[in-house]
Parts: structure tokens; sequence; C-alpha cells
């Protein structure tokens, strides 16, 4: 295990922002990651664990301890009848992951294709796209606690999954570090659409329900795909639209009465139209994109360094900026959406410091 001292950190972001690190260590391995943490508690510095990068803003000024990067580890598929086991190390990219169980016809996370970063990253915000959420195929963590270095796993029930949520992000945020995660897929399953604008995509290839379901899931990926690199979603060095960290805001989800107040507010401020909604549980979920770009922040707005992505509007790009500019930039959208909407955005990524 090498310890490294002042690397960079901007390069292990896919936003491309951020200082150096005083110490930066690769993990493969459980006890790899015990040593790291007492090497930190001999020199007295702060941990940060690392993954892919693809949701982490770092400062300008860089992260004054130890950064353990977490690298490495496999994948292991089980078929038992119709279901399928997975298990997958932390530090494996999620795509690969994803890629790797399509290829092989097993359905419950093809609408999760394109999204960076790796499997230890997933639990912690429940990652979710186009209907589809990692808690509903999730049967486990497994975990290093940081601090009795001790092995502990967590059953789905007990990870206290919400909305791009869990245990993880907010009562015992970085209390654990996660080692691997367990999933439970299906084999000879149609895939099951609940996005629109997915299902429409779809529709407009083939007939899902006619296919055989390993062409099903596979035709599932390929349009996900497609619709991603559409928005910029899917990381290409060669596109200056995916130095981000993806959405930067979560669509925030009303209660029916505060769904009433922000349309009043609305129409009082001069808006007209339907404001779109997607049903959340008792709430009502309301399009991030679309009260940005309605506070005025349209695709494709750039300012000192930093912008907003020409395709997608819940994506801040860093064109050449800093960090300190990015966060500025954020800072003036939710006042923007705040004062027109009374809604405070949530952002989606962690902002170290």
């Amino acid at each position: 295990m090498e310890i490294r001292e002042q690397v960079p950190l901007a390069p292990l972001t896919t936003i491309g922002l951020g200082g150096r690190a005083q110490y930066l260590v690769q993990c493969h391995r459980a006890a790899e990651i015990r040593e790291a943490f007492r090497f930190a508690d001999a020199h007295h510095a702060p941990v940060l664990v690392l993954g892919g990068g693809s949701n982490i803003i770092f400062p300008d000024a860089g992260f004054p301890g130890l950064v353990v990067r977490v690298t490495g580890g496999g994948c292991g598929f089980r078929e038992n009848g119709d279901l399928v086991d997975v298990k997958a190390g932390a530090g494996v990219a999620w795509d690969q992951l994803v890629r790797e169980s399509v290829s092989r016809g097993y359905s419950g996370i093809e609408c999760l294709s394109g999204i960076p970063g790796t499997v230890g990253g997933t639990p912690i915000q429940n990652v979710g796209a186009y209907g589809q959420e990692v808690a509903e195929t999730l049967v486990s963590v497994s975990c290093l606690s940081r601090d009795g270095l001790d092995a502990v796993t967590f059953g789905n029930a007990t990870c206290g999954f919400g909305y791009r949520t869990s245990r993880f992000k907010r009562e015992d945020r970085d209390r654990y570090v996660v080692l691997d995660v367990s999933f439970r897929l299906r084999r000879n399953a149609v895939p099951v659409l609940r996005y629109p604008e997915l299902a429409d995509a779809v529709a407009a290839k083939g007939d899902l329900a006619s296919l055989p379901p390993r062409d099903g899931v596979r035709l599932v990926r390929d349009t996900v795909l497609a619709l991603r690199r559409r928005k910029a979603m899917v990381v290409d060095p060669a596109d200056p639209d995916t130095r981000s960290v993806g959405s930067f805001f979560v669509n925030p989800v009303l209660t029916a009465d505060a769904f009433s107040e922000m349309e009043v507010r609305w129409i009082a401020r001069g808006g007209s139209g339907t404001i779109p909604t997607f049903p959340a549980g008792d709430g009502v979920k309301v399009p991030a994109a679309w009260l940005v770009e309605q506070a005025g922040f349209k695709k494709g707005f750039q300012k000192n360094g930093v912008g907003i992505s020409s395709r997608h509007a819940l994506a801040l790009v860093n064109l050449g900026g800093t960090t300190a500019r990015l966060l500025a930039l954020a800072q003036e959208i939710e006042r923007a959406v705040r004062e027109k909407f009374g809604v405070e955005l949530e952002r989606e990524p962690v902002v170290v410091g």
C-alpha cells in the first residue's frame, strides 16, 4: 500500500475541480482500508473516502488529510431459478456491473445504465434514474465502521432508503465505508418501464412484450444510454458538457399544500401554463430542471468559467473555472428558485468542506 503526498484531486473527479490531497492511498481490500485509517489516526489527519469521483466536489484548497480511494473488487453471479444473486465490490465501476448483468439477460438495474461512479456509492444516495432505483434490487450492504474498523452488514430494510437518500447519507454519514453490495436480479423477465420518456423511446424501437426477455433488457439499456447521451449524462472526455457531477439538484417532493402554495406564487409572478409534476407517494415531485429554467437559468448559460450544460438544465459544468465559482453559480440558482417559487433546492453531490 503506497501513501502518496500532495496528489491533485481534480483528475480523480468527473467535474475536474479541486486542489490537492495532503495524502492519498488506493485500497483494494478491507485490510488495506483498516491500515489507511490507522495511518490517518497516527498523523491526526481527517479521512475522506473516494469512489469514482462522479458525485463529489472538492474545494480549490484541496483536502487537508488522507483521501482513501476504494478501487478494484469483482462481480459474482449465482442463478437460482428465475432469480440471480449478485455481489460486487465497492470499487467496481457501476456501469460495468450493469453492462455485465444485461449481457447475461438479467433485469432489475437496466434503467440505471450509463450512470458513472462505483458500486460502493450507489446505496449511499439510493441511485436512481428513469423510474428505477437501487433500493428495489439491493439485498445487503457490507461495510467497515470508521470508529472501530469492524465489519457490519445492513439488510435492505435497515438501510433507511428514501428518494435519493439512505441512512449512509443522513444519520450515518461518514460513519461507514462500503466494502461490497449484494443485489437480487431477475431472469426471463420482461423489463418494467415506469418512466414515460423511456417507455415511449423503447416503443419507438420495438414491442418489448414480444421480444425474448434477454433481447428486451438489452433494448432498454441501449435506449437509456441513447437518452443519457442526448442529455450529456454519459461521461465523455471529448464532450465539455459532461464535465459535471450529473444532476446537481434533486427533484423536490412537495406536499399537496406546499404545491398549491407554489402554484399561487407562480401565477402571482406572471407564470402561465401547467407546472409539470410526477406522482411521489403522498406528495408531488416537481422537475428541478423546470424550476431552474423558469427561474432564468437556461441551458447553455455561462459565467466565470462555469455554467449549465447546453443539453441538461440540472448539470452544472466546469468550463475552466474553479470550485468557488461553481458554488457561487449554484447559490445564485438556489436563490432565484427560492424567490420565484418558495422552494428550497437540495444539492445532490457531496460538496467537501
